[in-house]
């Protein structure tokens, strides 16, 4: 190579790193700041995706997998994300209305073989997009974990299920109503919950992760954390990822889907995360795959409830980034809070998942977002 050649491609390779660091901002400013907000908030681990102009320009790991192994947290590490699991529930759910399966206004007793009445409305029928929009008039007061809570042959306090209001005029959250659109998609689509997630949106994408504890490499948890004030000390909790094998070979078709927690159990790294919410950003397309149709992202993206911002397993908040308004979900379970918001416009967005915090958790991930987007993406 010539010494004009030479420097002619030091100087090229020069100028795309350079122009390669300013498209990632600041992250040495993000990360310490990032170390004193996980103090403060006495975060276990932590680990981050950071999306611009539509495309993953950062993903980093803080803290420990494992506390009592002293072993860091890394980006191939699985988290369950806990309530954003939702958004695959109900965007599998989509699939089916697409494909002329199902209706967002059928009768979910219809769809799950047993009666679903407010005893005190028996004529309102409980829609399945009431059940994605939390506007079900259920409640959680009997547990959420079986079908058995709400299935009156099945419960003599069926009834406490709901609470004192008509179905459709009120928004209350509430993982039952999730559990239920799990069993509805599984009896529809004739696939066990779990495979039809992973054989639907997760291949397609090229994503690892799922809800069977089973199928997964275990050896790539998080373990999840919960924190207590007053001994200081981080405790394991196991049942974050309870296999619950023995249940599952006792398995019903159409009735055992809550097994698989299609309101919480969704396990999957913070990368993948960003790559699941990337395709949401892009109303349903992503890597040249369509996942749903972009009328059918849109109304996910919705406000249903105007007051709480709610669509369909996807939240739309104003106040989390000033001046930008953002949709996704949030989850926090067993000690792990996790949050996952993209602008659609601007084509950007975070994943932020914390394995264990003390209860200021949401608030410091709030801030991590804040951080992140401060050094990472706003454009001065």
């Amino acid at each position: 190579m010539s010494r004009t050649a030479y420097f002619a491609l030091f100087h090229t390779v020069i100028f795309v790193a350079c122009t390669f660091l300013h498209g990632m901002g600041q992250p040495e400013k993000a990360e310490a700041r990032i170390q004193e907000l996980m103090q403060e908030s006495k975060m276990a681990g932590l680990a981050v995706a950071v999306v611009k102009d539509n495309r993953i320009i950062y993903t980093h790991s803080f803290g420990f997998k494992d506390i009592e192994t002293n072993t860091p947290l890394n980006d191939s590490c699985l988290f369950r994300i806990a309530s954003i699991s939702k958004s695959f529930t109900a965007t599998s759910i989509m699939q089916l209305v697409e494909a002329r399966k199902l209706s967002l206004d059928d009768d979910v007793s219809d769809l799950l073989g047993f009666s679903v009445r407010h005893p005190q409305f028996p004529a309102t029928v409980i829609t399945l997009r009431m059940l994605l929009s939390h506007r079900s008039g259920l409640n959680d007061s009997q547990g959420y974990s079986t079908l058995h809570v709400i299935n009156p042959g099945k419960n003599r306090n069926w009834a406490k299920c709901f609470s004192d209001y008509e179905p459709g005029t009120a928004y209350r959250y509430c993982n039952l109503n999730f559990n239920l659109a799990g069993t509805i998609l599984e009896r529809v689509s004739g696939e066990r919950f779990d495979q039809y997630v992973k054989h639907h949106i997760l291949d397609p994408l090229g994503l690892y992760g799922g809800y069977c504890v089973d199928s997964l490499d275990t050896s790539r948890f998080a373990t999840i954390y919960e924190y207590r004030a007053d001994s200081g000390r981080f405790i394991p909790s196991p049942a974050a990822y309870a296999p619950r094998s023995a249940e599952i070979a006792q398995y019903t078709m159409g009735y055992s889907a809550p097994l698989f927690s299609p309101t919480g159990g969704m396990k999957i790294s913070a990368t993948d995360l960003a790559h699941y919410m990337m395709m949401h950003m892009n109303l349903g397309r992503y890597h040249g795959k369509r996942i749903i149709k972009k009328k059918s992202a849109r109304l996910m993206q919705s406000r249903i409830s105007e007051k709480e911002g709610y669509g369909l397993a996807i939240v739309t908040w104003d106040s989390l980034i000033k001046g930008k308004v953002m949709k996704g979900h949030t989850g926090a379970a067993y000690g792990l809070y996790s949050t996952m918001f993209f602008e659609p416009k601007e084509k950007f967005g975070i994943v932020a998942i914390t394995n264990g915090s003390d209860a200021s958790g949401s608030r410091g991930l709030n801030a991590i977002v804040q951080c992140l987007y401060t050094h990472l993406i706003r454009k001065d």
